[in-house]
């Protein structure tokens, strides 16, 4: 009766079971896998949001397939904005209801059934469920650790095949933080050209850059008992930004992000991909995603004239959570700067943590002792497919009272 591309194990996992089990019990968890900013504790500017969705515009049925033309000018003066690219046209922007239908659309466009696309691992589960929706093959190219997060470029060499169409890029990647740097641009641009390949681009966390990043080396420890250490990483004012992909020009490239993000507004449904590269590629591309758009309109006319209100927003809950993190991430130096057993993966932005641990059980058998034993919650690695056990990932956003005493329990669990 249904489709191999829905043939998923739809049980709840281990982890979900024991969790359900332990809330059951009466206990109070803490959450440090939290991944929804309406639900941290950050102000919003209620009056400002929900004035934006009342207006009377909405009353008209102007069907546009790549999105209303005054909120994709909204969208280019973010980029303009935040990032000084001036010369972005807003026709090479399309509006969606997300990143995942953002997806959905380069998919359909690029690939047949059965072809393929090279993804980073680890990374975030949900491009299997895009990727089956849309009958894609993923092909995993590792990202390696070594003093920081980099690229593998002779495993996408090993990974490219005839019916490789593009390379999939988180910038930065989730849950690791690390951005592309800006010697991998050169390359990776080289190997797409090389290959007849597209470069898809998930940039939703582009604007939470930190500084300083680095893992804890042991020889560090000492050093960051220091209250100078302590002090919370801040945002890169004044330095190097990481580079959007939106104005790459030297191969075709979408850019996906969304206020989801850029704004802490996830339940909005505001998301859009950006066209770039070379110019012939650029008009093709986009004359057949406008037909692909324009095939199912997903998005509605309140929250199409609310956009530019909504992105505005962006400054005033990006300051709270750039904070958030910051302090997130000095309380977790500070408590694994008394202990031996664990350590901090460097993170350069975004939401998330790694933490390695001793490999004495599973990642899984761990969280689901934490849950248990210690009613704490935390991810384990392989939910996004770290290549071996002893990873944990943190959410870097759960309010700091929690976070601290979830980490305090988490490393007196370890230790």
């Amino acid at each position: 009766m249904f489709s191999e591309r829905t043939n998923w194990k739809l049980a709840q996992n281990r982890l979900t079971e024991a969790l359900a089990e332990v809330r059951a019990g009466g206990a109070k968890i803490l959450d440090l896998t939290v991944s929804n900013p309406t639900r941290v504790g950050l102000e919003y500017d209620s009056r400002a949001i929900l004035a934006a969705l009342s207006s009377p515009r909405a009353l008209d049925y102007d069907p546009q397939a790549k999105g209303l033309l005054q909120a994709r000018q909204a969208v280019a003066g973010y980029y303009r904005d935040q990032h000084g690219m001036r010369e972005l046209d807003a026709e090479r922007i399309v509006l969606t209801t997300s990143t995942s239908e953002g997806y959905s659309f380069v998919f359909r466009l690029l690939s047949n059934a059965g072809d393929e696309l090279l993804v980073p691992k680890p990374s975030y589960p949900l491009f299997e469920f895009l990727a089956d929706l849309e009958d894609v093959k993923l092909v995993a190219y590792p990202l390696i650790y070594d003093h920081g997060w980099q690229m593998d470029f002779p495993s996408l060499e090993k990974a490219v095949t005839a019916r490789t169409r593009g390379v999939v890029v988180v910038h930065p990647n989730n849950p690791t933080g690390s951005y592309v740097k800006t010697g991998e641009f050169g390359p990776l641009n080289s190997f797409c050209r090389e290959h007849g390949l597209a470069l898809i681009v998930d940039e939703v966390f582009l604007d939470y850059w930190l500084e300083p990043s680095g893992a804890i080396a042991p020889a560090q420890k000492e050093h960051n008992r220091s209250a100078e250490s302590a002090a919370p990483p801040k945002s890169r004012v004044g330095s190097r930004k990481p580079a959007s992909f939106a104005g790459n020009r030297d191969v075709l490239t979408f850019t996906l992000s969304g206020v989801s993000k850029i704004s802490a507004l996830p339940q909005m449904k505001v998301a859009w991909l950006v066209t770039s590269g070379p110019e012939d590629e650029v008009a093709a591309s986009t004359a057949r995603l406008e037909v692909i758009a324009d095939t199912y309109l997903s998005m509605n006319a309140p929250i199409q004239w609310a956009v530019p209100a909504l992105l505005e927003q962006r400054e005033n809950i990006q300051r709270q959570l750039l904070d958030r993190v910051g302090r997130n991430l000095a309380e977790l130096d500070r408590q694994l700067a008394g202990q031996e057993v664990c350590q901090r993966l460097s993170v350069e932005g975004g939401w998330y943590g790694v933490l390695r641990v001793p490999v004495t059980r599973s990642d899984e058998d761990l969280a689901i002792e934490l849950v248990r034993e210690k009613s704490v919650v935390v991810h384990p690695g392989h939910f996004y497919d770290f290549p071996s056990d002893g990873y944990l990932v943190l959410s870097l956003i759960a309010p700091e009272g929690e976070f601290g005493e979830g980490i305090g329990r988490v490393l007196e669990h370890l230790n």
